[in-house]
């Protein structure tokens, strides 16, 4: 049995998580009680809920997920499923055929491939640029473009499995708690690698309003300066206008499953037959993409938000695989003193041995510090908190896990309160 799984067996939410404390090591989350009810060892609850507050009530809130935090949506079986690196090997394979596909990653005998589909990608980008010159007739090169053409075509297809009937608790929480974020303050951004629809998906049930580069015309065309925009609320007798609640800005670091490219403008479409697709696809050359635009002003907003004075950077899902990411947030912890950066991922705790026992047997309340992750960046941070740096909290556990902790700053607003009473009304038989 793994940690995950012991977890998932024996508790839920918030109490999966695990706080990695200076000189005291991974600390459970709730306390652990003696045989007559008594605290015998404090958790890390206080820490983690201090932690998270102070998050929220920076002047400048930026949270950064990744693929992680889209494995908790889900489909019912039979429909597709929020896809890892394995299955979209899987995918592709069956999209190309066994055969065709053989012959692919026959093509690069000396490459370790390891069945991953970003590595026989990349290679294969390679390929192409090596042989440009290539003519029509040239069949070894005319495999392999058609072969990224149909393996783009089927991670596409994978990615997008966001529906109404979708099921996306953690990202409804999450889209909850940062976009009630006192709107007096600079508007909430979280940025996500993701391509997949969830944080939209979430915040259509919940009826926030997402500012994402994307106008509000028909058709809805990108251009950056619209994330210059903000709602306000114009009411008669009043001189001035007032910031409504519940918005928060949306950067798509990879490109997105219902972005098209036609000519030169950014349409939001999810119509394959409909343009170009706008992604990002896994393969090496995707710091080089990642300059282009639209994903330039991505990057460009993500590096400016670390900047920040009084900035608090919240990232869960995200495994630090991406140089042209990771990197600017090193450079912040470096060169922004004000920066608090809180990061929530299940790896920190490497491995099953770590919790000092086997399932059925409850894990160590407090188990040692291992800052020696197989991540660079992630073990060079681990380092820093290990040594005290109170910018920096780590959090062992899962997106699903934090949104859960993640405190309600604000309670309820009317108009949230209003949507749910149009639900009712609107529900068949109602």
């Amino acid at each position: 049995m793994s940690v995950w799984d012991y977890w998932t067996e024996t508790a839920a939410g918030r109490t999966n998580l695990r706080l990695l404390l200076p000189g005291k090591g991974w600390t459970a989350y709730a306390d652990r009680v003696d045989g007559e009810g008594k605290v015998a060892e404090r958790g890390s609850k206080e820490e983690i809920d201090s932690a998270l507050i102070n998050a929220l009530s920076a002047s400048n809130f930026a949270t950064l997920t990744g693929a992680g935090a889209s494995f908790c949506a889900r489909n019912a079986n039979g429909l597709p499923q929020a896809p890892s690196m394995p299955d979209l090997w899987n995918t592709v394979k069956a999209a190309i055929g066994q055969a065709e596909f053989a012959a692919i990653v026959a093509k690069f005998p000396n490459a370790k491939v390891d069945e991953n589909i970003e590595k026989l990608l990349s290679l294969c980008k390679v390929y192409l640029e090596l042989n440009e010159a290539a003519d029509d007739n040239d069949e070894g090169v005319t495999a392999v473009r058609a072969f990224v053409t149909q393996a783009e075509a089927s991670i596409l297809t994978q990615v997008d499995f966001v529906g109404p009937e979708t099921a996306l608790p953690a990202h409804e929480a999450y889209v909850r708690k940062i976009g009630r974020r006192g709107f007096r303050k600079a508007r909430a951004k979280l940025f996500t690698t993701n391509y997949d629809l969830t944080i939209e998906e979430a915040a259509r049930r919940l009826r926030f309003t997402i500012i994402d580069g994307f106008s509000h015309s028909l058709d809805q065309v990108y251009d950056r300066q619209h994330f210059e925009l903000d709602i306000v609320r114009r009411e008669a007798g009043k001189e001035a206008p007032d910031y409504i609640p519940n918005v928060f800005q949306l950067y798509k670091l990879h490109g997105s499953a219902d972005w098209r490219r036609i000519g030169a403008e950014v349409v939001r479409s999810r119509n394959n037959a409909t343009g170009q697709p706008v992604l990002i696809y896994p393969r090496s050359s995707k710091y080089q993409e990642a300059f282009d635009p639209p994903y330039l002003d991505m990057m460009g907003a993500f590096q400016a938000a670390l900047r920040e004075p009084d900035t608090a950077l919240v990232i869960a899902g995200f495994g630090f695989k991406d140089d042209h990411i990771s990197r600017p947030v090193m450079s912040a912890l470096e060169s922004n003193l004000t920066l608090r950066l809180v990061i929530c991922d299940p790896s920190f705790i490497l491995s099953e041995e770590a919790l000092r026992g086997v399932a059925p047997e409850p894990p160590a309340h407090a188990i040692p510090a291992d800052t020696a992750h197989d991540n660079p960046f992630l073990a060079k941070i681990a380092a820093l908190a290990a040594r005290g740096d109170p910018r920096i909290h780590l959090i062992n556990g899962r997106f699903e896990d934090l949104a859960d902790a993640l405190p309600d700053l604000m309670g309820e607003t009317d108009r949230e309160r209003h949507v749910e009473r149009v639900k009712v009304l609107r529900e068949p038989g109602a």
